[in-house]
């Protein structure tokens, strides 16, 4: 019995949601293990839509456990809001369904007004931060200075807490003229959410640890992809915290060994929201058309993804440094109808080329990226679920694919529909 990591192989908004779903109904436990409410899945069961950020996909499913690791940073009111959202569409959520870690990091308001104010100081430098207080909610937790889910539990204590706290914040507060806060100012918020977070919270490294010896499969998901990793991603438009399928060991509580395959969810095509490099962008026509075929919208943000051709060679890149074992290839019905597609394979830089993305973020400026040409098909392969019902120059691209990514294709993706899924090797009986 395998228990698999999910994790993004490019930007994020890779289709995570549905495969996700997908093979949690082969799972007894889903954790999340990094990021927070800033990026998010959409999921269609049964033509009804759930949008989730905090919750771990597998919550919407009767007898599935879903976790919360201790590697997320929780914002308690985002999370009590998707709480109140899933169960007015039927999920009932109750600590038998739904467990916190202990020692999970809280985002607080002023986070995320710490957060928006960096964003404007920034001025043509932002990152493109989704201002949710991510980043400065990691920061105190490095920093050793932040509040964690556990102190729900003990609000005696938190006082104390909140002062260290402040030293730090009202420092900074001061010098970006903003009011400083008082303890109460902090204080009082979190006495009010404690009573509906509080019974969700546990040691979360010891109950997966048994569910394990069990004999339990688990599946480990993740939010954004590898290149959005703090350090392997195109830094410093990064998020905070690590995306590659290592960090679901140590940010949910658990030993590498326990890792058994990493499933890279990957896109037909290539999307990014925000700021940073993106080396076969098309900001043309064709661009246009793939966004508008792929409905490319962010789940939280609702912002317009860009769009480009397949980055073969990126993703061959996150295969290394994430050990991913195997992809599930989605949104290759968005392709139908191309005359020609292209594959990026290498990049030059000032006349030399590269196999791999440089970290340098100066040379990442001056990347042209290296094309190869491949026949496109004008038959639909939406909704298909068998490799018979896809054309042959489907068929061939989904292979070079494989090629030159050095990785197979696990799933592949032709539409939304969970169902819509041709299954070439099943994670979980690796």
């Amino acid at each position: 019995m395998a228990n698999v990591v999910v994790v993004g192989s490019q930007w994020g908004d890779e289709g995570k949601g549905k495969i996700v779903d997908w093979l949690s109904e082969r799972a007894d436990i889903v954790a999340r293990f990094q990021g927070g409410h800033n990026a998010g899945h959409t999921l269609v069961i049964d033509g009804k839509v759930y949008k989730l950020s905090l919750l771990p996909s597998g919550v919407v499913r009767d007898g599935k456990l879903a976790v919360i690791g201790n590697g997320v940073v929780i914002d308690p009111w985002a999370l009590q809001e998707e709480i109140d959202a899933v169960k007015a569409q039927g999920v009932e959520i109750t600590n038998e369904r739904l467990r916190i870690a202990e020692n999970a990091t809280l985002i607080l308001p002023l986070h995320q007004e710490l957060d928006a104010l960096r964003e404007k100081a920034a001025g043509k430098g932002k990152i493109g931060t989704t201002k949710r207080g991510i980043g400065p909610a990691y920061e105190d937790k490095v920093g050793r200075r932040a509040i964690r889910a556990m102190d729900l539990l003990n609000l005696k204590a938190l006082p104390a807490k909140i002062e260290r706290l402040l030293t730090h914040h009202n420092a900074l507060r001061r010098g970006l003229g903003e009011p400083e806060l008082s303890v109460d100012d902090v204080l009082n918020p979190l006495e009010k959410i404690a009573p509906m977070i509080g019974p969700y919270v546990e040691p979360v490294w010891q109950l997966l640890d048994n569910q394990r010896r069990a004999g339990k499969r688990i599946l480990f998901e993740g939010a954004q992809g590898v290149l959005l990793d703090v350090d392997h991603g195109t830094y410093p438009f990064v998020t905070s915290s690590h995306t590659v399928s290592a960090q679901a060991a140590s940010g949910c509580g658990i030993g590498p060994t326990a890792i058994d395959y990493v499933l890279g969810i990957t896109k037909a095509y290539t999307t990014r929201v925000g700021m940073g490099p993106f080396p076969t962008e098309l900001e043309n026509e064709i661009g246009q058309r793939l966004g508008e075929r792929g409905h490319e919208f962010g789940t939280v943000t609702g912002r317009q993804r860009r769009c480009g051709w397949f980055d073969a060679c990126l993703v061959r890149q996150t295969i290394k440094v994430a050990g991913i074992t195997g992809i599930a290839l989605t949104k290759l019905d968005v392709l139908d109808g191309f005359e020609e597609l292209k594959i990026c394979t290498g990049y030059q830089i000032e006349g030399q080329i590269y196999d791999h993305l440089p970290a340098s973020e100066d040379l990442q400026a001056g990347v042209e990226p290296v094309y190869e040409t491949l026949q496109g098909w004008s038959q639909s392969t939406q909704g298909a679920r068998s490799w018979a019902h896809l054309p042959a120059e489907a068929i061939k691209y989904v292979r070079r694919v494989e090629e030159l990514i050095e990785a197979p294709v696990a799933l592949l993706s032709t539409s939304p529909e969970r169902d819509d899924t041709i299954l070439v090797h099943d994670p979980f009986e690796d």
